[in-house]
């Protein structure tokens, strides 16, 4: 027997897994570990894959029966199978199982048939009966008895009736519609009070198990004195509708039965009938006398939409008489049951970067109505970034478009089922879905760039700014780490002057600074984030070194490491206010720094006797010279900057007071006023001029014939004089200018004899008078472009009066005469520091200097300059040029004079040109006597 239902299970297993549905049958009562069905094998998924993909059961009614063995994939028992606690009486005992299996996510429904054992013998409501039958009952008068009762199906159920052998009663079993059988005893043959007032009889329930069980019961047959009417019902059959929301109480109607006899034995009542279910009594109520059959309990279409009460009626006579009927409730369907949704599988949380239509969830929708009450509409809630894909009662939650956590990190998606009753019934079921990080967002600086303010002579791991950036991505993708580009800066790792954090960016020196050395540093600062791959983000740090008061002045004249310099000759006949001398100071310092004051100290020979300017260090006298006072002078002068704490100096001029003094001089009044005292002076003048006139002729037309043989080359020297072909030779001394140049003490010192014609580079010469000579030194210099601006030196060009070819006038002295930020002497220029040679140390060097200057500048305006400097900035240090200016300083340059003359200079436009400016009434007669000679 054993091997059949073996067999049988396999053949079930088999015609599931062909027809297209999976299905497998088990036996109910099986041990614990039986084998349902290989569900690897069946779904076509590899062993060994399994554990990947964590195949497992989801269902909660699957999970308490079953479970599968991911070792093998096949499905076992995993807990006690009884069919009849299950299933009840139903035909068909069939369990749902759900399957899931990940990577990729996918949901299969398998079907276990729970198959019937013979494990219960039929058996009687009641075991001994009494039957009371009336002697009068006719031939072939039928008696319902109750029908056995077994919990198993199928063959296993009631199958057959036997009565045990008499001389009255036979059995007649019939079968109703839906296979269930009542038996009868059929009257055979009449009753005999008299004769036998009693019949015992046995009834046998059998089922059609293997082995058959069986169930019996007594049946004692009275015979009663004739009551020959029994209770008769106006149907056999009544029929209702009652919907399942039918309120408790409610009387569905009411059967009635008549009786003709009179007496006891005409009054009826009501009872259920043998037949009636449990589950009838305790849903329906009869009343005995009245025959209305009431509601009394709560009705559920979803469990059962068909009852069959069977109603008895049965008299009072001795014995009494009975009628029988049924009564057949339709349970209709009622919109009571809202829908149910039930998840299956959620991926939570979902990475940002999930692609669209990616599936993270799995569900259910069920709804136990019936018709439209069980249709359901499953609708998601708006402004999600969700959709749900649906087959049948199906469903899957998709993505439909991009994700960003770093605008939402959750989300929470209301899944909306309403069925389609009236009134609609609604379940929601929120599932919060969190959003993974993923690292998409770079870091991002506050600012565009920093500014970081240093003091120079800074101690090593000074802070010099905090550079903050954010990243607004999660976890590790927004840990960020700080660090310095790498590069070079004056030929050293950038990174030997900072460090920086990683951690929270702050920004250290890793050495001193030096303002004279560096001023600006540019750092790139990159910061990237931890996530994988890194992103990165980049800005600059701009280091600024702030000057500090660490360099005292220089004393650049008079030297202080040359040898001993001779007493400077100041005649006794100076008046109060003449210049005598001036110290020349720089600092290498910047700012207040390098603004330097001048002050004569008290271990001067007679500090009255002179005055120092506070800030351009001219030493003039205070009062004109007495026959007491000394005649040798020592001035000593301190220069002081303006740092706190300020720096000093000191230089020391000796000088000389001497009758003689103002007459070998060669002072520039002498040059420009005193042609009657000093006539050797103008001679010599003149032929300078003469000789220079003649060089210049002779220069021009060397110049010209030399053009004309290179006219047909293909580069023309930028120096070449070919204007003289276009330009008569008389005009080339229109545009000729003479200059003179003064030293610091008012000598002249250097005039310089530009021949500039039109369009064309100019010719210059130069005359030097060394200070204490009696003679000049004339000096030849190249063809060059005219300086663009005055020579940076302490003396300064003055042009002439008139031109060579218009002696007879000279020009008024201008009265607005100003130097410009690039023409002040002193020590403003824009050569680099390194660049700026040695300053002259005794007066000779000086004179160098200045004819080097005067070259400098020729060469600054002609592009070709070998000094080192810009244009016009006569290779003096950066640190000094025009970018330093203090406007509350005054400006001692404003100060310089020709010696012999109250003019003002002024380097107003116009008033260059001798041929503009007005003849000077004072100077006619002076003027004169220069052109005669």
């Amino acid at each position: 027997a054993w091997k059949w239902q073996v067999l049988s299970l396999f053949l079930l297993c088999s015609w599931g897994w062909v027809s297209g549905q999976i299905h497998y049958s088990v036996v109910e009562e099986s041990e614990l570990g039986t084998v349902v069905g290989n569900v690897a094998r069946d779904l076509g998924l590899k062993v060994e894959e399994l554990p990947g993909r964590r195949l497992r059961l989801s269902s909660e009614e699957s999970l308490r029966y079953f479970a599968v063995r991911l070792d093998s994939g096949v499905l076992v028992v995993s807990q006690r199978l009884d069919r009849e606690r299950l299933c009840g009486a139903a035909a068909s005992c069939v369990l749902s199982v759900q399957v899931v299996a990940e990577n990729p996510l996918q949901l299969f429904r398998l079907e276990v048939e729970i198959l019937d054992l013979n494990d219960n013998s039929p058996s009687f409501p009641t075991a001994h009966r009494i039957l009371r039958i009336a002697e009068s009952a006719t031939v072939a008068a039928r008696f319902p008895l109750e029908s056995a009762q077994d919990p198993d199906v199928g063959t296993n159920a009631v199958s057959s009736y036997q009565l045990s052998p008499n001389s009255h009663f036979s059995l007649d079993v019939k079968q109703q519609p839906d296979g269930k059988l009542f038996p009868e005893l059929v009257l055979e043959r009449a009753l005999d009070r008299e004769e036998q007032p009693e019949v015992q009889l046995v009834l046998t329930a059998l089922d059609g198990g293997s082995p058959t069980r069986s169930g019996t019961a007594q049946i004692t047959v009275q015979v009663l004195d004739v009551n020959d009417n029994a209770p008769a019902f106006d149907r056999t059959t009544y029929k209702v509708m009652v919907p399942e929301n039918t309120p408790v109480g409610a009387v569905l109607l009411r059967v009635n039965a008549s009786d003709p006899d009179e007496g006891p034995n005409g009054e009826t009542q009501y009872s259920f009938g043998v037949h009636t279910s449990d589950s009838v009594r305790r849903l329906f109520a009869l009343d005995p006398h009245s025959g209305e059959v009431r509601v009394s309990g709560a009705l559920d279409f979803e469990e059962s939409r068909f009852y069959e009460i069977y109603v008895r009626a049965h008299d009072g006579g001795v014995p009494e008489l009975e009628g029988n009927c049924v009564l057949q409730v339709q349970v209709e369907d009622a919109n009571d049951n809202p829908p149910e949704v039930l998840l299956t599988s959620l991926l939570n949380p979902v990475p940002e970067d999930t692609p669209p239509e990616t599936v993270v969830g799995l569900f259910n929708v069920r709804d136990r109505d019936s018709g439209a009450n069980g249709d359901v509409i499953l609708e998601i809630s708006p402004d999600v970034p969700f959709a749900i894909r649906s087959l049948q009662n199906h469903f899957s939650l998709v993505t439909q478009k991009s994700l960003d956590r770093e605008s939402t990190s959750q989300y929470a998606v209301e899944l909306i089922a309403q069925d389609g009753g009236s009134p609609a019934l609604t379940t929601t079921l929120t599932l919060l879905l969190n959003i993974s990080d993923v690292n998409d967002n770079p870091p991002r600086f506050s600012q565009p760039s920093y500014d970081a303010f240093l003091q120079e002579n800074n101690p090593p791991g000074s802070l010099l700014c905090t550079v903050s950036a954010s990243d607004p991505d999660d976890g590790d993708n927004s840990r960020l780490v700080y660090s310095i580009a790498s590069g070079q800066v004056q030929d050293a790792p950038i990174s030997s002057f900072v460090h920086i954090n990683p951690d929270n960016g702050n920004l250290y020196a890793q050495s001193t600074f030096d303002f004279e050395l560096l001023q600006v540093l540019p750092v790139s600062v990159v910061v990237r984030d931890s996530g994988s791959p890194p992103l990165y983000a980049n800005v600059t740090v701009y280091i600024f070194v702030l000057d500090q008061n660490d360099h005292p002045p220089t004393i650049l004249y008079p030297a202080s490491d040359s040898d001993v310099l001779a007493p400077q000759k100041v005649p006794l006949s100076a008046p109060p206010g003449y210049l005598v001398a001036k110290v020349t100071a720089v600092d290498a310092d910047a700012g207040y720094n390098a603004w330097l004051s001048y002050r004569l100290l008290p271990e001067s020979t007679d500090p009255s006797l002179f005055h120092v300017s506070l800030y351009t260090g001219e030493v003039r006298t205070a009062r004109a010279f007495q026959d007491s006072d000394m005649a040798v002078q020592q001035l000593v002068v301190r220069v002081t900057d303006n740092g706190d704490p300020p720096l000093s100096a000191t230089a020391t001029i000796t000088l000389a007071l001497e009758e003689t003094a103002l007459e070998e001089s060669f002072k520039p009044q002498d040059f420009l006023a005193g042609a009657k005292e000093k006539p050797d002076l103008t001679f010599y003048l003149i032929i300078a001029l003469a000789a220079v006139s003649t060089v210049a002729l002779a220069t021009v037309t060397i110049l010209a014939a030399r053009c004309l043989r290179r006219r047909g080359r293909a580069a023309v020297s930028p120096y070449c004089c070919c204007w003289l072909s276009e330009s008569p030779s008389r005009d080339f001394c229109k545009h000729s200018s003479p200059k003179l140049q003064l030293s610091s003490d008012g000598t002249l010192k250097y005039m310089e004899v530009t021949l500039r014609p039109t369009d064309s580079p100019s010719q210059c010469y130069s005359t030097c008078f060394a200070p204490g000579s009696e003679r000049s030194d004339f000096t030849f210099l190249r063809p060059c472009p005219t300086p663009a601006t005055l020579p940076r030196e302490s003396g300064v060009f003055l042009p002439a009066a008139g031109t060579l070819r218009d002696r007879g006038q000279q020009a008024q002295p201008n009265t607005d005469w100003r130097f410009s930020q690039t023409q002040r002497p002193g020590t403003s220029g824009s050569q680099n520091g390194e660049e700026a040679g040695a300053w002259p140390s005794n007066q000779f060097d000086t004179e160098m200097l200045q004819a080097m200057i005067l070259a400098s500048a020729n060469e600054a305006a002609d592009g070709n300059s070998t000094l080192g400097g810009g244009n016009g900035t006569m290779g003096l240090s950066a640190r000094y040029g025009p970018q330093f200016t203090l406007q509350h300083v005054p400006d001692y340059r404003q100060n310089v004079y020709i010696p012999g003359s109250n003019a003002t200079l002024t380097n107003a436009a116009g008033k260059r040109d001798a041929k503009n400016a007005a003849p000077a009434g004072g100077n006619k007669k002076k003027s004169g006597k220069k052109e005669k000679k």
